[in-house]
C-alpha cells in the first residue's frame, strides 16, 4: 500500500510517499480502507519534532491521526461494527491507503468521507479545552484563531451551551465566524480594544480565552480575562511561562465522536473542508496548515 512517512524530523520536505506493508486490526481495533485523512497541526508539529511527550514515535514514522473510510477488518473483541460499514475516527498513520483505528463511530447520514475525516481530533480538542477553561452558560469566551477546525467546533459547541463567543480571525473570515454565531473581529493593531467593545455587547466582560493559533497573544489574553487560569492554549508551547495552561494531552475520543454524531444529526455542527490534497501532496497540506488562515479543515485523499 501507499503511505506517507518521514525518516527524520524537519520541514515538509522530509515527507515521502512510500510503499509499506498493510497494517492489520489487532484486538479491540478495526482497519479501514481510508477514503480521507484529516490534516491537523499536531501532524506537522510531530513531524518537526515539537510534540513528542504525548505522541512518542520511532523513526521512520507514518503521519496522521484522523480518518474516515470503509471497514475491511474487525479485530478480536470488537462488537457493533462490521466489514463494509462507513466510519470515522482516530488511529495512527492515517495518511495511507489502509489504517487501523482505536476509536471510531458510524458516519452520520449525509456526511462525505472528506467532511467526516475532519471531525475526530478537532471535536476531542474543542470539548477538552472548553472544559479545561471552565467557561459556562451566560459567560463570554474569547477564541483567538477561531476560523480553523478547532475554532469552528468551539464556536458551535459554545453556541449550543449558551456561551457567548468573540472570535478573532483574518479579514476574509469575519462573515464565516458570524455565521457560526460569534462576535467577530480581526487581528492587528487595536484588536484588544475591539474585543473589549464586543464584550460590552455580550455579557460585559471576557470570562475566559482560548489560544488556538499560537500567534504570541498570551499576555493580551491574560490581560483581557484578568487571570491566567482562565486562559488555555493549544498552540503556544511557551504559555506556561506566563502561568497559562498548555493543553496537549487528549481526552476521550469516543465521547467526542458521540457528541459530534449527535450535533451533526441535529444540524447543529458543520465544519467545511477548505481543500483536499492527494497523498503525494501531503507536504503542501502541511505547509498550508502551518500558514494558518484556514476556514474549516484540510484533508488528504489516498
Amino acid at each position: 500500500m501507499k503511505k506517507v512517512s518521514f525518516a527524520e524530523f524537519g520541514g515538509p520536505d522530509v515527507l515521502q510517499l512510500v510503499d509499506a506493508e498493510e497494517p492489520h486490526a489487532g484486538p479491540g481495533r478495526i482497519r479501514i480502507a481510508v477514503r480521507a485523512a484529516g490534516v491537523n497541526p499536531v501532524d506537522w508539529r510531530i513531524r518537526e519534532g515539537q510534540i513528542l511527550g504525548a505522541h512518542p514515535i520511532t523513526l521512520p514514522a507514518g503521519v496522521g491521526l484522523d480518518a474516515a473510510g470503509v471497514v475491511d477488518e474487525v479485530g478480536e473483541g470488537v462488537d457493533g461494527v462490521a466489514v463494509g460499514d462507513h466510519v470515522f475516527g482516530e488511529g495512527a498513520d492515517t495518511y495511507a491507503e489502509f489504517a487501523v483505528l482505536s476509536a471510531w463511530a458510524r458516519m452520520p447520514e449525509g456526511l462525505t468521507f472528506e467532511e467526516a475525516a475532519g471531525y475526530p481530533s478537532v471535536m476531542e480538542t474543542a470539548l477538552r479545552i472548553i472544559g479545561q477553561v471552565g467557561v459556562r452558560s451566560g459567560q463570554t469566551l474569547l477564541v483567538s484563531g477561531a476560523s480553523g477546525g478547532v475554532g469552528s467546533a468551539v464556536l458551535q459547541i459554545a453556541r449550543e451551551r449558551g456561551i457567548a463567543v468573540i472570535g478573532t480571525a483574518g479579514a476574509a473570515n469575519q462573515d464565516y465566524l458570524r455565521g457560526l454565531g460569534a462576535l467577530a473581529t480581526t487581528y492587528g493593531e487595536g484588536w484588544v480594544e475591539r474585543v473589549r467593545q464586543l464584550a460590552r455587547r455580550a455579557t460585559g466582560r471576557v470570562d475566559a480565552a482560548l489560544d488556538l493559533a499560537g500567534s504570541g497573544v498570551i499576555r493580551e489574553l491574560v490581560e483581557l480575562t484578568g487571570d491566567p487560569r482562565t486562559v488555555v492554549s493549544i498552540a503556544d508551547l511557551a504559555a506556561p511561562e506566563l502561568g497559562v495552561r498548555f493543553s496537549g494531552t487528549a481526552g476521550s475520543v469516543p465521547a467526542a465522536l458521540a457528541e459530534a454524531v449527535g450535533l451533526i444529526a441535529r444540524g447543529r455542527l458543520h465544519i467545511p473542508v477548505e481543500r483536499s490534497y492527494p497523498l503525494a501532496e501531503a507536504a503542501a497540506a502541511h505547509v498550508d496548515s502551518r500558514a494558518g488562515h484556514t476556514r474549516g479543515r484540510r484533508v488528504v485523499i489516498p
